[in-house]
């Protein structure tokens, strides 16, 4: 039964792609894998011979052990993960579930999500073995492969927030597919939005509001991480029936037209939740997965209080900062690591300050070539020289560096090559770049302390991504970028 259902998901992606991947995909992906080790090594983290870990969710328990969810519906328990040299020992804790896609560990109790519903799992005689299962919420329908459920960790209240899949990527066949609701502790299912399509991680952003990532597809021209905005609208109709279902909503009074602009279907949809961050199809991922923020106070480098995001197709890790411009959220992308084993599909930070990632190939090709695999990203100390930081001014960008940069090079305003485009929002499969310009840089004024650079561009277009290269910058040595380009999603400015 595995077989001819991972089969019919190989047959359904390959029908549905909207493109497939080009020809330099096929070797390095970035081409920086060489140069990204210097400043972050992989470090595999060994499973047991006879084992098919596919990892679907990550938690770090109070003793240290990591906690592993599977898509093979296992909760594993792991001592050692974390040495600088793993030699790990695997227990399971309990098996029977279906593809657990978010887990959470409080007070001695196991919170998971699974397909078809939340569950609280607890080891009552204290064997080491779960014996306890209390469903907290079943309130959505499922009947469909495709119909994945990703769950959030519990947020500061306790709740744990659901993002769900619709029924085969333009349909909504049972109750709530294409919404996320809100599962409380004590099992009150609130909805909370939706217009979702195929999401594939969902958690807080640096900020502390609740984000997901969602995969290119209808209506949705790129992957991209939203907002979950309560009583917002995601942008896929299809789940428009289920408003009858969410008493404390009201259903938009227009849908929006296909082939349009978002920004234009904006002004007719005031629900229409914009894209916060657009991930360029391709140039940065393909189905964009799970997501964390990086608390670790440094210990992984130049990037406290960012969002790390990993990719299935692509087997890499990105990054993403997110800001509130004129009450909507918007922000930018980043080339982070590429040469990962397997598809991605969940992260987690240690308490060493490492990131564990994970996943699976079974459903969809992906780039990296095994089946399954659980590695860890560790710094080694060094510094890169990246492009840290993007922020929307009224005339411009600030770009930051985590390296003082040369102040020749940076100020000069050829040193920045900029171009924008958008994607047709439409019911059809994903968009090609449309209506491309190319804004000009007036001036690049260089901070005292060589770390950031304001740019004053002619030229800017709201609701467009922009596309940065700064190839010829380098730092005050003389280094040049680790990866020259950057994405910033402009929905306002300020």
């Amino acid at each position: 039964m595995r077989l001819s259902t991972s089969l019919l998901i190989i047959l359904t992606s390959v029908l549905c792609a909207a493109t497939s991947l080009p020809a330099q995909t096929l070797g390095e992906y970035w081409d920086t894998a060489e140069e990204e080790a210097k400043y972050y090594k992989i470090v595999e983290i060994p499973m047991p011979e006879d084992a098919a870990i596919e990892a679907g969710s990550f938690e770090v328990l109070p003793d240290d052990r990591l906690a592993i969810g599977t898509r093979r519906g296992d909760i594993l328990l792991v001592e050692g993960a974390f040495d600088r040299f793993p030699q790990p020992t695997y227990k399971r804790f309990a098996s029977g579930l279906d593809e657990v896609m978010g887990m959470s560990f409080k007070d001695g109790a196991f919170y998971i999500t699974q397909q078809t519903e939340v569950t609280k799992i607890t080891d009552e005689d204290d064997d080491g073995l779960a014996d306890h299962f209390r469903t907290l919420s079943d309130a959505w329908g499922f009947r469909n492969y495709h119909e994945f459920a990703f769950g959030s960790k519990l947020d500061p209240e306790g709740n744990i927030w659901v993002a769900l899949c619709l029924s085969k990527s333009y349909q909504s066949d049972e109750p709530f597919r294409g919404w996320c609701v809100k599962v409380t502790p004590d099992g009150n299912t609130i909805p909370i939005c939706s217009g979702i399509r195929s999401p594939g991680g969902i958690g807080p952003n640096e900020h502390g509001v609740m984000f997901y990532a969602e995969s290119q597809g209808p209506w949705n021209g790129s992957c991209s991480l939203k907002v979950l905005q309560p009583g917002g609208f995601m942008g896929h109709p299809a789940s428009f029936r289920w408003y009858d279902l969410a008493e404390n909503l009201e259903k938009p009074s227009v849908e929006p037209n296909t082939r349009s602009r978002l920004l234009t279907e904006r002004k007719r949809v005031k629900e229409l939740v914009p894209y916060a961050v657009v991930f360029p199809y391709i140039k940065m991922g393909r189905s964009i997965s799970g997501f964390m923020v990086d608390r670790t106070g440094g210990r992984f480098g130049p990037f406290e209080n960012q969002i790390f995001v990993g990719d299935f197709s692509l087997s890499v890790m990105m990054r993403a900062t997110t800001e509130k411009i004129n009450g909507v959220w918007q922000g930018a992308c980043y080339p982070f690591r590429e040469g990962l084993a397997t598809g991605l599909l969940a992260c987690q930070f240690t308490p060493r300050g490492d990131l564990i990632v994970g996943g699976t190939n079974r459903g969809w090709p992906v780039r990296g070539p095994r089946e399954f695999a659980i590695q860890r990203l560790d710094w080694t100390g060094i510094v890169p020289f990246e492009i840290k930081q993007i922020n929307a001014l009224p005339d411009g960008f600030r770009v930051t560096f985590t390296e003082p940069v040369d102040p020749t090079t940076a100020s000069q305003t050829d040193s920045y090559r900029l171009s924008t485009f958008t994607h047709v929002y439409q019911q059809g499969y994903g968009s090609p770049e449309v209506d491309q310009t190319t804004p000009a840089v007036t001036d690049a004024i260089v901070s005292p302390d060589g770390l950031s650079v304001q740019l004053k561009i002619d030229g800017l277009v709201q609701g467009h991504v922009h596309e940065f290269d700064l190839a010829p910058i380098r730092s005050a040595e003389g280094g040049k970028l680790v990866h020259v380009n950057a994405y910033y999603t402009l929905n306002e400015i300020p």
